[in-house]
């Protein structure tokens, strides 16, 4: 495959994220911007973004930061490609994930594991929202990503990096971050045929996780994940989605 063509599910990515948003109104893909705070405002106007935690961030967190320098517009509401086959979800997408997750980041010492950190933009969001006690782990399978991620937060995020509230590692995140283990929030951005056990095993009592499940180009949904205190688990389908899958660099994908 000529490596400017992407797969047919890369290029489809256009209907990942668009369907019924459970009580949020439907204003996905209308949400643009030429600048990150007129981004936001759209997002805000449209409903996608609730509460004034999720707009702090997202205000605080250039989105054009974690985007290719040859991106036209890194502020329109699309994903966008960043390389090595991955993308950097519409920003939509990222507003509902942390209105989704913001409640389980707020308290002190705050754990946070971002599962296909790709660009490093929501690992970095999460960070923002937690106190300077809390901490995140971004984990990628490719080393070229996890290399993106920490030069793009180096531009204007660097300090999270230095005081050790954010770190990117590279491994097979199907199987979590165990040295870092257990997590308040677990962010899964590709898609798994299931729930992992090893994820699974990482959530902290107590704790939620978002993962998209299904097959690559079938029907995949968008879960949240809850684990009570008692180690019981609920699950809740959030929205149909179309994702990349989740995978490991010896995968036949990349060969």
């Amino acid at each position: 495959m000529h490596p400017n063509i992407l797969p047919k599910y890369l290029r489809t990515l256009a209907v990942a994220n668009v369907v019924r948003l459970r009580g949020f109104k439907m204003c996905a893909w209308q949400s643009h911007g030429t600048t990150n705070n007129e981004l936001v405002t759209a997002l805000r106007q449209n409903g996608i973004i609730q509460s004034n935690v999720v707009e702090r961030c997202m205000r605080q967190v250039d989105r054009g930061n974690f985007c290719l320098q040859a991106t036209p517009n890194p502020y329109m509401d699309c994903p966008q490609s960043i390389g090595n086959w991955a993308t950097i979800s519409a920003p939509h997408m990222h507003a509902y994930c942390l209105e989704v997750v913001k409640d389980y980041l707020l308290h002190e010492n705050a754990t946070a594991l971002d599962v296909g950190s790709g660009s490093g933009y929501l690992s970095v969001a999460f960070s923002r929202i937690m106190d300077a006690s809390g901490r995140t782990i971004g984990i990628d399978h490719l080393q070229e990503l996890t290399d993106l991620a920490i030069s793009n937060t180096k531009i204007a995020d660097g300090d999270l990096l230095e005081n050790d509230r954010l770190k990117f590692v590279t491994g097979d995140g199907r199987n979590g971050y165990q040295q870092s283990a257990p997590y308040d929030v677990i962010h899964v951005g590709a898609a798994a045929v299931e729930v992992h056990d090893a994820l699974l095993d990482q959530l902290k009592p107590g704790g939620r996780m978002v993962v998209p499940v299904g097959p690559q180009g079938g029907e995949q949904r968008r879960i949240q994940v809850d684990k009570h205190v008692d180690g019981s688990i609920s699950k809740q389908v959030l929205m149909g989605v179309m994702y990349v899958p989740l995978t490991a660099r010896d995968d036949s994908f990349y060969t």
